[in-house]
């Protein structure tokens, strides 16, 4: 239905000499929105944008699929604001016995836990990340077992008089835009955690919060915590009434289900949130999350081989940027938008369509200087080192990865994708001991 839908929209306008921008005015989207629509990139099923068209169009109902009667007091936007999200509770398990019997019943099921966790450690071979050796263990072990008891509500409760719930937040993003995984495996658990014990009145760190775990798990291609992270963030955004962090954490789902293998249901999240006019009230930050949604379509859409898709929509994040006046925006938020973050996303982009000369043209334009923290740095630099990968220059590929490990170490060793190129260099032709030492620091083996 997308598709046909999307035809008969664009036949009609052509047949009354309209512009993508004429009938944007009419139907109050943008022309990019128009156009994605025709193309069926948005999906165009929800009624009311069905009826908006064909009222500006003067389309019959039947031939966009819809009843002969429009339906009562349609919505101004894409679709209606979801109701609020329920409210999740503050972790059980972190709550201290009161006493007595139950007080033996905490130490028994404990004593229980414990013991249970050890088996499970020795039959799997994945050391324990909380109270036991972790000196030999790899960092992104002990990070993503550390967000996964905290998110779980297992482990020691925090004093919040100890760790403020937003410092700590605070202390976490600044350690993720610098790669520092070691302190992120302390503070971030530390923060959801802190958010937890201080509920209610907690949600809008919360969502910061798991909205920052989602980003670090799908680092790590920790894919079935990132869903519950993710599905978190936007609960306590929502709950909060936080616009800007409930488009940010449909955005994080947006990439979660790319990852999936459901690029449709990726793009409609990515480009409906983009769509959701509380953005248009919040000045250059609603710009700049609008950037950074559509930024991701762009990038789904390369996923999925619609290179001309990923094109225009990377035009379409370009104009936004602009508009910005070439200030970075949202720098503790989704990792920055500004035109040099746009042509970050463009080189991933362009790898996706599997063509590594137009990346590194892409990545020629860009300096990586002018991208607003290391993690984005470290980004710039393997992207590069994927494009020389793919067009089997192994030399240069080596290189972009050691600059990428010079500007955050952590990153490079921990990341599976990094790893996986790395262990890919290593099988399929000549070594050099600059590949060897990466591959040992990374934890590989020639």
């Amino acid at each position: 239905m997308t598709t046909d839908a999307g035809n008969v929209v664009r036949r009609a306008r052509n047949e009354h000499g309209m512009t993508l921008a004429q009938l944007g005015k009419r139907t109050g989207y943008s022309a990019a929105t128009v156009s994605r629509y025709e193309r069926g990139v948005s999906p165009l099923t929800d009624i009311d944008v069905l009826w908006r068209f064909a009222t500006a169009l003067d389309i019959a109902p039947a031939d966009l699929g819809l009843s002969p009667r429009p339906p009562a007091g349609p919505r101004p936007g894409l679709s209606g604001e979801a109701g609020p999200w329920p409210r999740l509770p503050v972790h059980r398990a972190s709550r201290g016995p009161e006493g007595g019997e139950e007080e033996e019943q905490m130490k028994r099921r404990n004593l229980l836990a414990a013991g249970l966790a050890m088996t499970a450690a020795a039959a799997t071979g994945i050391p324990l990340p909380a109270g036991a050796d972790e000196d030999q263990t790899p960092i992104e072990t002990v990070l993503v077992g550390r967000l996964r008891d905290a998110m779980l509500g297992i482990g020691t409760p925090i004093d919040l008089a100890q760790v403020p719930p937003e410092a700590e937040l605070d202390k976490a993003l600044a350690a993720f835009h610098a790669c520092d995984y070691t302190a992120l495996s302390t503070r971030l658990p530390n923060a959801i955690r802190a958010g937890h014990a201080q509920d209610p009145g907690a949600e809008q760190n919360l969502a910061r919060a798991y909205i920052l775990a989602t980003r670090m798990l799908v680092k790590l291609d920790e894919q079935q915590l990132g869903w519950m992270a993710a599905d978190r963030a936007k609960q306590y955004a929502e709950a909060h009434g936080d616009v800007m962090q409930s488009t940010e954490a449909a955005r994080q789902l947006a990439v979660l289900a790319r990852r999936a293998g459901w690029a449709r249901e990726a793009m409609t999240l990515a480009l409906t949130a983009a769509d959701d006019p509380r953005l248009r009230a919040l000045g250059s930050d609603g710009a700049a999350q609008r950037g950074l949604l559509v930024q991701s379509a762009a990038y789904t859409a390369a996923r999925g081989g619609d290179a001309q898709g990923m094109r225009d929509l990377t035009d379409e994040a370009t104009a936004i940027a602009t508009t910005l006046r070439g200030t970075t925006r949202l720098r503790h938020h989704g990792g920055g938008f500004s035109p040099a973050t746009v042509k970050l996303h463009l080189i991933s982009a362009e790898n996706s369509t599997g063509d590594p000369s137009l990346a590194l043209t892409a990545a020629r334009a860009l300096s990586p200087q002018e991208l607003p923290t290391a993690e984005r740095r470290a980004r710039y630099y393997t992207d590069v080192a994927t494009a020389y990968a793919a067009w089997g220059r192994r030399d240069e590929c080596v290189r972009a990865l050691l600059a990428a490990e010079r500007v955050a170490p952590q990153e490079t060793h921990a990341r599976p994708a990094v790893k996986s190129m790395i262990q890919g260099l290593l099988v399929s032709g000549r070594t050099t001991g600059e590949l060897r030492g990466l591959a040992a620091r990374s934890g590989l083996r020639d």
